[in-house]
């Protein structure tokens, strides 16, 4: 059976998020440099049960699917995905060598925000580590997340409804296929009977997470694990409690070099970790004591490759909470779901072009639900 060893699996996940295309090295004082990254175009049109945020007209997030309103049909178009990233390479005295990595893109950027001339946007940071030897340390993919199984979508995230989808600054070590991560903690929290989202980061000891790593013949698997403590001290409320998660995924390669993409996450207290942050990690009881929130979440993705140039993916997503509504009222979400297919186009090995349609249904502790319809048209160069 071939393995991979978890460094080299971070190695090429990393590559995948950057677009996967590097431009050729230069050296400078002893250091190669690469420069690389992706120019992409995104239009879509969405109609749904009532007025979205402008975050979520950008890219599906599955908290914002409204509910209960006039359906709206809107039309969006940004270039905000677009990202550059520089790579380093130097080799020590010892013969070892360190490598570091800063990337960046706009999607999340809060400033310049002018549609009206403009269209400025500030870059936002994504990565910036270091590996040395066994050791990452610096902001990137949570080691709980796999980066490899997020399905081929047009859409930012793809499958935001069950994705693990964190990007942080840690401390990783790896073994072999396994690897090992102190990681930064934040917690959210629903205050008793619901209401305002409380952010909190009064945590004393940082997210722990593991992880295993095996490349097969037919794919690969990861398994995961994360516990961290969720906590509030704020002057009010000071209580604190366990949270912890598990995390399953797989891609399958067939002969015909289509593909199946699985994950499944499932914990109690997952909050961030998991769809997009739709669900908090935990909730306040009448007592100002917390209660961690279960949430399980999978999705499935199948790639078919119609030939070399044309290929399409068919994705269904889900999440599903476990709320005690004695706690959180009726008013936080119960269920979110997306499905959605594509038609891409590989005009070239540096060009794709390609159409998506996505359904998604999002679902509260009362029975009201709310639904969203989009057709998104990309066009994306690598460089």
């Amino acid at each position: 059976m071939k393995k991979i060893t978890t460094v080299s699996y971070l190695a090429s996940c990393i590559a995948l998020a950057a677009g996967g295309v590097q431009a050729a090295g230069f050296d400078i004082g002893g250091t190669n440099v690469t420069f690389g990254g992706y120019v992409k175009l995104d239009a879509m049109v969405t109609d749904a049960d009532g007025d979205m945020a402008s975050l979520g007209r950008e890219f599906y997030v599955p908290s914002l699917t409204p509910i209960g309103g006039d359906s709206t049909t809107r039309f969006d178009m940004h270039a905000r995905q677009s990202r550059f990233f520089f790579s380093t390479a130097t080799e020590l005295e010892d013969g070892s060598k360190i490598t570091g990595h800063l990337e960046f893109d706009f999607m999340t950027s809060n400033n310049g925000n002018d549609q009206r001339t403009t269209n400025g946007y500030s870059p936002v940071m994504r990565h910036a580590f270091i590996k040395y030897k066994n050791w990452t340390l610096g902001q990137t993919w949570s080691n709980f997340m796999d980066v490899a199984s997020l399905p081929d979508t047009l859409d930012f995230v793809g499958n935001p409804d069950a994705a693990i989808f964190i990007r942080q600054a840690q401390v990783r070590y790896t073994h072999g296929n396994f690897a090992f991560a102190v990681e930064n903690p934040e917690s959210t929290v629903t205050p008793f009977g619901g209401g305002a989202r409380i952010t909190t980061d009064d945590n004393a000891t940082p997210d722990f997470t593991a992880s295993y790593s095996l490349k097969t013949d037919w794919g690969f698997v990861k398994v995961a694990g994360l516990v961290r403590q969720i906590a509030i001290d704020d002057g009010t409320f000071d209580d604190e409690v366990t949270s912890y998660g598990l995390s399953v995924s797989t891609k399958v390669d067939f002969s015909n070099k289509d593909d199946l993409r699985v994950t499944f996450n499932t914990g109690k207290g997952l909050g961030r970790y998991v769809g997009l942050n739709t669900v908090n990690g935990a909730v306040l009881d009448a007592n100002g004591n917390l209660e961690t929130i279960d949430v399980t979440a999978f999705s499935v993705a199948y790639r078919h490759l119609w030939n070399d140039q044309w290929r399409s993916t068919f994705l269904y997503s889900t999440l599903m909470a476990d709320n005690d509504t004695a706690l959180t009222g009726v008013g936080v979400t119960k269920t979110t779901q997306s499905y959605s297919a594509n038609l891409l186009y590989q005009a070239s090995k540096k060009l794709m072009v390609g159409i998506e349609y996505k359904f998604a249904n999002r679902e509260v502790e009362s029975g009201l639900d709310g639904d969203l319809n989009r057709i998104q048209f990309s066009a994306k160069y690598d460089f």
